[in-house]
């Protein structure tokens, strides 16, 4: 089993809003950047967990945890031109984007970004280093077990 942490913005979708959903899942799609899509393509598997974060918002940290339910597969966004995550260069014989399916477990009390920075322990985490803008990140074992421990 791998570790995850995948960056949601409030206003798209809440740790909140994905438990009011039916089945407690949401396709994690909408995921335009090529690093973040091959976490999801090639590395994620069902089972795995991910600290469900909060960005983009006046208090951005984790906020919940969810578990992978769907391997990857076609993001069907990206054929769609009313959508916001269209490209014109997929096709659905060459697709360019992919995403998985999550579904709800917990939700945790927020632990804020600025609480996430105070901690040794963590100064490795990628989501802390300096320039990182990945919506996925990988979470090493010992990081997970340590925050767990912290919600």
């Amino acid at each position: 089993m791998r570790y995850w942490l995948m960056k949601s913005e409030p206003s798209e979708m809440s740790i909140d809003s994905l438990a009011t959903l039916p089945g407690q899942t949401v396709a994690w799609d909408g995921v335009r950047n090529y690093q973040a899509r091959n976490f999801m393509r090639n590395q994620m598997q069902i089972g795995d967990l991910v600290f469900f974060y909060h960005s983009s918002c006046p208090q951005p940290g984790i906020a919940g945890i969810v578990q992978v339910s769907r391997l990857a597969y076609p993001d069907a966004t990206q054929f769609d031109p009313n959508s916001k995550y269209f490209d014109p260069r997929s096709s659905l014989e060459n697709p360019r984007w992919f995403n998985v399916e999550v579904t709800f477990l917990k939700k945790t009390r927020l632990l804020p970004l600025q609480e996430l920075r105070t901690y040794p322990e963590l100064t490795s985490m990628r989501i802390l280093q300096k320039g990182n803008r990945l919506s996925i990140t990988p979470v090493d074992p010992n990081e997970w077990e340590f925050i767990s421990k912290k919600l």
